[in-house]
């Protein structure tokens, strides 16, 4: 007799981990010390397959400016070494000791090809060989470990140090690569610098190298280029073969890279290394997030995907790819395609040597800058100069039972790993329904961050066209963000002043019109669906005006489009020839889109600094990331206490807010009605109420208190305490500048979202809206085609007037 034993089939491999089998190693463009110490890396190491890790300037900025991660490392470094620089070494350093550790089984069971973390030289020093020599040797030596490489930017001087670091022994990440012929020249220094190493009688089996080739920051740049030439293209012939580059020219360089990758390491001078038991150095594949919301959220993590290869992903892209990518081998093919789209790139007249010149020298100046700050952060940490950390900018003052309860719901939270649920994009932790396709403002503002010069080009193009006024046309939340910021900010000086129409009241349409001259007036109509009544008339209205002054053809300059891409109103800018289509992210709802393009156009256009409000509001990001313990999650606990009072009946939310800042209560009022207002639950926030006597107020409020510290309103201070003494809940945030609304705006939109899952309900749609919109076509399109409404009757005619209603 035999026994059938059944065997128990083994667990699938995610999207991530399947990489493995296609020969592509997925490593992490992100490090943060509680990432380490909470257990998360390991995680990832096991479950996902991950083999590396990737840092640089900008991301050690964020880690220690928005979370509590360093303080006790800072303060002993900072006494220790006094200099920031040498502070920030040291607990970086001391972050890529405990990440390699992490990655040792990796390194060795891969036969030293994965397992690396990477650490970067200092920008400072891109184009001084002799110093990244320097550095790189000692930062290589403090490490101290075999699974380490040290970044170095491929800049001339740069690939000069590639190589003798090479013959060295040394592990070199070499980064900032964009052009073929940089990346020929980073392979060419790497074969040299292991000849040298075999000449010297090293063992060069175990030393290793990537070439960090950057992909979507390519597109992002020709794009732009190619938009500038469409709208001075009438001829159709022509916008056929622009448009048919768009979003293609990054992959296609990458392939053909990669086909230069193929040659350099199949040669019979390579033979004669691999030999010896050399590595490849493989092509990293970089910056592989996508910016353009048009495009698939993997889409240059899926068509990378080649035997001999990494990609180094940024979280959110990491995510989504482990959620829904596919894993299938991409890179050899429609190599013709890729050559074409080359081709055509340069019959239009677009330089993408110039290009890729351009964006290595951009790289060096946004790390640098990220780089200045992140020294400022230090030195200002170590010597106790800085501003309160951001969850100590924010106070609870709170009855006994609401605290209490509270801290239930924060550890039931932090015990259910919630705060990685939603940042995983866990739509279960809401309602189960379609909660993960709403949560693109997650990641909005590093792909900003990183593209934030075209918003600036477009500024100073505006100011150099003399424009005296800006009009935004829009509804909700396409307006309510840029009216807080002009609100806030006032008047630039230099930039034209920013006017917001957002009421059909015609009294309201001629005040703006009496404000403004027509000829010097730039339009942004901004509509998320493009099919919203009131911007579309706007439009119109201002459009006509301008085309019977200056001609239907010389219109379309004076007017900007912010929508979500293919909507009706981009289909009327390509027509109407606007100077410009930006495009919303369709992941981000109208009231969650103040840090898109959204908010951001319009917030560049007046003049503000929009660089400099992202990186308040990237901070916060940072701040309520996942990795922040929850109680210092300043996001997250503003969210479970505003959860927790609606549930237990404090429903009435009252935002009080410093006079310099009060328009921000509007936009706090829709995000949170229109968030949490459905199934008969929810917040009803109250705006701009003057404060009355304690004794007047039920046990149904919650008082946000959102103060200026710098120009603090002594009224509403007197007011506020008294209501704390009384034994009302009040909560407390404190600001310093206007440019502290980008914090704001993040740490608002993650509240709601928290407090949505608190109360029970999916956040991010709205029911009674869309049914009263589609009521609303419904009505007109009857009234169009019959010229009656639809089972209405009039019930009053006088002269031209008619009423109608149902019964």
């Amino acid at each position: 007799m035999s026994i059938a034993v059944k065997r128990s089939a083994k667990p699938a491999l995610n999207s991530l981990a399947q990489l493995a089998g296609l020969g592509q190693s997925v490593w992490l463009d992100y490090i943060r010390r509680s990432l380490i110490e909470s257990g998360e890396l390991t995680r990832l190491i096991e479950e996902d397959g991950l083999k590396g890790v990737t840092t640089n300037p900008a991301i050690f900025e964020k880690a220690i400016v928005g979370s509590s991660d360093y303080s006790v490392a800072l303060a002993k470094a900072g006494e220790i070494y006094g200099d920031p620089v040498k502070t920030y070494e040291a607990i970086a350093i001391e972050d890529v000791q405990a990440a390699a550790d992490l990655f040792a089984d990796v390194y060795f069971q891969s036969d030293y090809r994965d397992g690396y973390v990477s650490l970067e030289v200092s920008p400072f020093i891109a184009n001084d060989t002799l110093r990244t020599l320097d550095q790189a040797r000692r930062l290589w030596k403090e490490v101290d470990r075999p699974n380490v490489m040290i970044k170095v930017p491929a800049t001339a001087a740069g690939i000069v140090a590639i190589e003798q670091l090479i013959s060295e022994g040394i592990n070199v990440n070499a980064t900032l690569i964009f052009s073929r012929d940089v990346y020929n020249r980073v392979a060419e220094a790497f074969i040299s610098g292991l000849e040298r190493a075999a000449d010297s009688a090293l063992d060069i089996s175990g030393i290793a190298s990537v070439a960090s080739f950057f992909i979507s920051r390519i597109d992002v740049a020709v794009d732009d280029a190619l938009q500038a030439i469409l709208i001075t293209m009438p001829e159709y012939e022509i916008r056929q073969q622009i448009l048919s580059c768009v979003g293609k020219v990054a992959i296609a360089n990458a392939k053909l890279a990669y086909q230069d990758f193929l040659e350099h390491f199949g040669s019979s001078r390579w033979k004669e290394l691999a030999d010896k038991d050399a590595q490849v150095q493989r092509v990293l594949w970089a910056s592989t997030g996508t910016k353009n919301p048009a495009f698939s959220d993997v889409l240059y993590v899926e068509e990378l995907i080649g035997q001999d290869t990494v990609n180094t992903i940024p979280p959110a892209t990491y995510d989504a790819f482990r959620e829904h990518g596919i894993a299938a081998t991409a890179l050899s093919e429609n190599l013709t395609d890729a050559n074409c789209v080359l081709k055509t790139l340069g019959d239009i007249g677009v330089s993408l040597d110039e290009i890729t010149s351009q964006l290595l020298d951009d790289g060096l100046t946004g790390f640098s800058e990220s780089f200045e700050r992140l020294l400022r952060a230090v030195d200002q940490r170590c010597t106790r100069t800085a501003g309160k950390e951001l969850i100590k900018s924010q106070t609870l003052s709170l009855p006994v039972s609401l605290s209490l309860e509270i801290d239930a719901v924060a550890k039931e939270w932090k015990t259910s790993g919630n705060v990685r649920r939603l940042w995983s994009r866990d739509a279960t932790l809401w309602s189960g329904a379609d909660e993960a396709d709403w949560l693109g403002w997650l990641g909005i503002t590093e792909s900003q961050l990183q593209h934030h010069d075209r918003l600036t080009k477009m500024a100073d193009k505006i100011v150099a066209e003399k424009f005296t006024h800006i009009v935004l046309l829009g509804m909700g939340g396409s307006s309510l963000c840029p009216d807080v910021l002009k609100a806030s900010f006032g008047k630039v000086i230099g930039f034209p002043e920013l006017l917001v129409l957002d009421s059909t009241d015609p009294a309201q349409v001629a005040s703006i019109e009496n404000q403004i001259e027509l000829k010097s007036t730039l339009f942004i109509v901004s509509s998320k669906s493009g099919s919203t009544t009131e911007p579309n008339i706007f439009k119109q209205y201002f459009f006509e005006k301008l085309a019977n002054r200056i001609g239907r053809d010389k219109a379309g300059n004076q007017f900007i489009a912010v929508t979500d891409p293919g909507s009706s109103l981009e289909k009327i800018a390509h027509r109407d020839q606007f100077r410009h289509v930006f495009h919303g992210v369709p992941s981000i709802g109208g009231r969650y889109s103040a840090l898109s393009d959204f908010g951001m156009v319009p917030a560049a256009a007046m003049g503000i600094h929009v660089a400099q409000l992202l990186h308040k509001a990237d901070e916060m990001v940072y701040a309520c990331s996942s990795c922040v313990p929850l109680e210092e999650n300043p996001g997250v606990m503003l969210g479970i206490a505003l959860g927790v009072a609606c549930n237990q009946g404090h429903n009435k939310l009252t935002v009080v807010a410093s006079p310099q800042v009060e328009t921000l209560g509007a936009w706090l009022e829709q995000l949170v009605a229109e968030s949490t207002g459905k199934q008969g639950l929810g917040i009803v926030p109250v705006d701009r109420e003057s404060l009355a006597s304690p004794e007047q107020y039920g046990n149904d409020r919650l008082f946000v208190y959102v103060r200026h510290d710098s120009q603090p309103n002594e009224q509403q201070d007197v007011a506020i305490k008294q209501l704390e003494q009384a034994g009302h809940p009040v909560i407390r945030i404190a600001i310093f500048d206007a440019y502290d609304l980008g914090r704001e705006f993040f740490r608002w939109e993650m509240a709601t979202a928290v407090a949505g899952a608190v109360i029970g309900i999916n956040p991010f749609n709205q029911p009674d809206v869309e049914a009263s919109k589609i009521a609303t076509r419904e009505l007109t399109n009857a009234y169009e085609s019959t010229g009656r409404l639809p089972d209405e009757s009039s019930f009053f005619e006088e002269s031209s007037l008619e009423l109608f209603a149902d019964e």
